[in-house]
């Protein structure tokens, strides 16, 4: 009992003094941030998290708490890695933006310039829920490169479409809608995804979408590389993101946090359903979804955030021109996503002046997402601070309200 009291205080001590040594930071409450996370897995709103906060560059806060793994009673610990989902969406669009900068194409290119199947789009007419036949009808314009990174394409979700038929025209076609460990390759999935209707004509709405994994598969034509490989070239090796990968090696495994549900008042390991949870560790290990595939953790994402803090480099390494970044972070959605407070980029959501008012949620151009499984982050290049709060659930959960409250209080630690 003795070494458990010794530990906590040395917790608290080394807490208080480092987040001293970081300038424009209020110690007293990074302690009311650990505290409301630490309350968070006590309660069993989650079985698990992890949580980083950076300030110019510098860790304020970086813990892990509760379990990676409930059935096992393995322990969170900070280099835990987590299915980030669609937080690979911002690596996905960054890739992308750097073969523009060299001149590959223009951002209103029609995706068919690259993907001939792409040619000639048709929108949803009419749809028979009997045998899942549907009509169509003939798009007045082409999807752009522009229209798949802002989700302006008409393309949908699949199992997570809010459009029922979508849902079913996307499941008997075959379209892998997250990732899988079956033995399928990113371009045979983008290839039936390119023959089914549209929601909408492109650039009309802004309807989530799989339209990052098609310009996964576009990266891998333009660059005349794997996608894969060129994530680990082009972006993960220059920022030492070394944990951030689409498949696991057999060191990184073991370190994978279990997704988890909330049933009968306990947390368990989630089933496999229309995914599987043992990717990405297990399985074939040949699809690459540039939506929802890789795997990082806090610290790795952490490096990516920080870059784009940095006008597009990170210790000495030049990924981006802040001239790109600026066009990166404008508004490319019009009021297409109405006013809830956000607007959106080409890679990130973007706070705007309703969301500024609304109050919590950072400055005007702080950019964020998160991911399926419980996964979130934000960066305020005004404050140039970052959060990060990774968990991994899935289903209803088990009230937990940690998301709202850790970015909320991460900016109540600025003086």
């Amino acid at each position: 009992m003795l070494k458990v009291k010794l530990l906590v205080s040395f917790f608290i001590l080394s807490l208080s003094a480092f987040s001293q040594s970081v300038p424009g930071i209020i110690p007293e409450r990074v302690k009311k941030l650990d505290a409301m996370l630490e309350e968070t897995v006590r309660s069993g709103q989650v079985p698990g998290l992890v949580a980083m906060v950076l300030k110019d560059g510098k860790v304020v806060y970086h813990e892990a708490k509760g379990y990676a793994d409930v059935e096992s009673k393995k322990t969170m610990e900070k280099n835990s890695i987590f299915r980030i989902a669609s937080q690979t969406k911002a690596i996905t669009s960054t890739a992308v933006m750097m073969l523009w900068e060299e001149g590959k194409f223009r951002l209103d290119d029609p995706i068919s310039k690259f993907i001939p199947e792409f040619k000639n789009p048709q929108i949803l007419n009419s749809f028979r829920y009997s045998d899942t036949t549907y009509t169509s009808r003939p798009a007045s314009k082409e999807i752009t490169i522009r229209h798949l990174l802002t989700h302006t394409s008409g393309l949908g979700y699949g199992v997570i479409d809010g459009d029922e038929r979508m849902k079913m025209i996307y499941q008997k076609a075959g379209i892998t809608d997250l990732f899988t460990t079956e033995k399928v390759t990113i371009g045979e999935s983008v290839k039936k995804l390119a023959k089914l209707p549209l929601h909408h004509e492109p650039g009309s709405k802004y309807t989530y979408s799989e339209g990052l994994d098609v310009l996964g598969y576009f990266i891998e034509i333009v660059s005349g590389m794997p996608f894969d490989q060129f994530l680990k070239e082009r972006i993960f090796d220059p920022l030492g993101m070394n944990d951030t990968r689409f498949y696991l090696s057999a060191q990184q495994a073991p370190r994978l946090v279990t997704v988890h549900t909330y049933r009968n008042s306990a947390w368990e390991s989630f089933p496999v359903t229309f995914y599987d949870p043992a990717y990405p560790k297990a399985g074939a290990k040949t699809f690459f979804s540039g939506g929802a595939g890789l795997s990082s953790t806090t610290e790795d994402y952490g490096k990516f955030l920080q870059m784009y803090l940095n006008g597009g480099e990170l210790n000495g390494k030049k990924l981006l021109s802040s001239k790109t970044i600026e066009t990166i972070m404008t508004n490319q959605v019009g009021d297409l996503l109405g006013n809830g407070g956000k607007d959106y980029g080409l890679a990130f959501g973007l706070v705007d002046e309703v969301g500024v008012a609304m109050g919590g949620i950072g400055s005007k151009g702080t950019f964020d997402w998160g991911g399926y499984f419980n996964t979130q982050y934000f960066a305020d290049p005004t404050e140039n601070i970052i959060g990060l709060i990774f968990k991994q659930t899935s289903g209803s959960g088990n009230g937990d309200e940690s998301g709202w409250k850790f970015r909320q209080m991460v900016f109540t630690l600025v003086e």
